[in-house]
């Protein structure tokens, strides 16, 4: 895409969103609770092996972020935003209903969006994809991304969710 507005536009989502993400990774790793903060939260959603998933959260948010700002391997990236923001939406948010300042999904679901559009609208001009002639976009690049993050997320949950019968959620993310 060579219109200015738009290859602005989505170098503008890329930086935001990769900054978003890796400050998220950075939260689950350095923030509050560090990573034995984040290890009980995730623990306390049923995932087994919490200490596991807290530095598998960490690495695929800030290596996404960077991927993300950098515009490489952009449908991949995409997936891996995709799938922690299902992940977190379906174990952590969905319960609490749709608005954020309840705790809902909202915020999930807007960055599963826009990562998704990200996919199949492309990096644009300033990204290393397009620099490395290496762009995929349309639908194989929104099929990319939706098919890696659906099939990431089954089967991170089918190896490591194990929710505790009969007792409640937790929804709440370590203090910072």
């Amino acid at each position: 895409m060579g219109n200015p507005p738009v290859v602005v536009a989505l170098l503008l989502v890329r930086v935001v969103v990769g900054i978003t993400m890796i400050r998220h990774g950075y939260n689950h790793w350095r923030g509050g609770g560090r990573i034995a903060g984040t290890a009980r939260w995730f623990s306390g959603l049923g995932l087994k092996y919490g200490v596991l998933q807290a530095w598998m959260s960490v690495v695929t948010e800030i290596g996404a972020g960077l991927l993300l700002i950098a515009g490489l391997l952009t449908p991949l990236a995409c997936a891996a935003v995709i799938s922690v923001m299902l992940i977190a939406g379906l174990l952590a948010h969905r319960p609490n209903g749709f608005f954020v300042f309840k705790d809902g999904y909202e915020y999930v679901l807007v960055l599963t969006v826009v990562c998704l559009a990200l996919a199949v609208l492309g990096p644009g001009r300033f990204s290393l994809d397009n620099a490395l002639g290496a762009e995929i976009t349309g639908w194989a690049g929104g099929g990319i991304a939706l098919g890696v993050a659906v099939a990431a997320t089954a089967g991170m949950l089918a190896t490591f969710w194990r929710p505790k019968p009969g007792k409640a959620t937790v929804t709440e993310e370590p203090a910072v």
